[in-house]
């Protein structure tokens, strides 16, 4: 290490005495820093040990803006497995949407004419046909959905994470975040203050649509709902670096800020955006009437039920991107650079494409079993996929990386569940 080694045997110990540093300049800016560690001296009791240092500086032909790029690795993140894992999820999004084309087309065909013939019959043949299928539950399938307010809330933060997450990838294709410290996590949280907008119109116009009266509650919950899951696991792990003496405890000041932040910039601007929502696309615009009384839902084979059609629904999203949840989880836990955004920008369109196509197939499988309950099923179809990169994590944790103990554990899994929830809930 730079302090200091241990020999095979792990009996003696030993310390660097003499640092040597290298600094490159090019005009007036440091574009190089190099430390070597020399002088090997066995560590002894009760001894003193005499420690020196010395400063080389050496002009550098490096430009300024391009000081980083001795650091970045083409050959990690430039392979030919990177490239043909984005190969591989286009060419899995033509074959889905193909397929979902020609499912949907044929099996809509086949239905829209079972349904013409059966306009053709009078009363009593209608009566005593066989009838089933998505349009029995027309009446029922915009009847609002189970606790409207958690649902419209996690709907438009969902769309603010989308948005907070284009916004950003384009930004880091456009400038170098990567060349400052912390301006990354610093552009994310100016972005997503100043998306909040964005949060309360979707949110507050669906549960305007869904009749919803407690809009002041859903506003709240709308606004602090991210910023009280990522606060509240980074003070957690915060309170067990305190205790270990990390220098990854967070500042008490930096803690006061995000809270002014949370309570003086995203409250208002949601409260902006909730009454825009509500004011402009807070109206039912249903194309039929909702049913008086609900109409009982029948039974179904197991593979149709919502738990399951929640749990495979995410199987092919998580595939269109566990590759590169590799190089990021490798860039972020692995102290490698990733400086690929256009890679980023793809395949966040190929899971896009993917969930979009999943849904659909998820929720017609749904109502063609006439039950309408498609809300919440449609929602946890897609972001089931943050349980299968929350596994994924798993498996990176024990076998591609060194952490042990309490702190680097609950580091881990804490912003990975954090991680994992905040794509879930954008995908839904």
């Amino acid at each position: 290490g730079i302090v200091g080694e241990a020999d095979e045997n792990g009996e003696d110990y030993y310390l660097w005495t003499y640092k040597k540093l290298e600094i490159g300049y090019n005009g007036n800016r440091i574009v190089d820093v190099n430390l070597t560690s020399e002088g090997k001296v066995k560590l002894v009791p009760n001894t003193k040990i005499q420690m020196s240092y010395s400063v080389k500086w050496k002009k550098s032909d490096v430009k300024f803006e391009d000081r980083f790029d001795k650091y970045l690795d083409p050959s990690f993140f430039q392979h030919r497995i990177h490239w043909f894992s984005i190969f591989n999820s286009f060419m899995m999004v033509i074959f889905l949407v193909g397929l979902v084309s020609m499912i949907l087309m044929r099996t809509l065909r086949k239905d829209y004419a079972r349904y013409s013939k059966e306009e053709e019959m009078d009363d009593m043949d209608r009566d005593l046909g066989d009838e089933y299928g998505w349009k029995q539950v027309h009446g029922d399938v915009f009847r609002p959905s189970s606790h409207p307010l958690i649902f419209s809330s996690l709907i438009g933060s969902g769309c603010q994470i989308f948005a907070v997450s284009l916004i950003v990838i384009v930004v880091a294709m456009i400038e170098d975040l990567y060349t400052e410290r912390g301006s990354m996590l610093s552009t994310a949280i100016f972005v997503y203050a100043a998306t909040s907008p964005v949060n309360g119109y979707f949110g507050g116009s669906l549960y305007a649509r869904q009749g919803g009266r407690r809009w002041i509650k859903q506003m709240f919950i709308g606004a602090f709902l991210i910023p009280a899951m990522v606060c509240g696991t980074a003070f957690f792990i915060n309170f067990i670096a305190i205790y270990y003496h990390a220098s990854r405890a967070i500042p008490f000041g930096t803690m006061v800020a995000v809270c002014c932040i949370c309570f003086f910039v995203i409250l208002p601007l949601n409260l902006v955006g909730t009454i825009l929502g509500r004011n402009l696309s807070g109206q039912p615009n249903f194309p039929c009437r909702v049913n008086a009384v609900p109409r009982p839902i029948p039974e179904k084979k197991w593979f149709m039920e919502p738990a399951v059609i929640v749990c495979l629904g995410g199987i092919l999203p998580f595939g269109s991107i566990f590759i590169e949840m590799y190089f990021i989880f490798t860039s972020f836990w692995a102290y490698k650079i990733y400086y690929v955004y256009g890679f980023m920008m793809l395949v966040l369109v190929i899971l896009c494409i993917v969930t979009v196509c999943v849904t659909i197939v998820c929720t017609y499988f749904l109502l063609n079993a006439e039950d309408y309950r498609w809300q919440w099923t449609s929602f946890l179809s897609a972001a089931s996929t943050a349980i299968y990169v929350y596994m994924y994590s798993f498996y990176y944790y024990f076998f591609k990386t060194k952490m042990y103990g309490l702190f680097q554990t609950s580091f881990y899994f804490g912003y990975m569940a954090v991680f994992s929830t905040a794509l879930g809930i954008m995908c839904g």
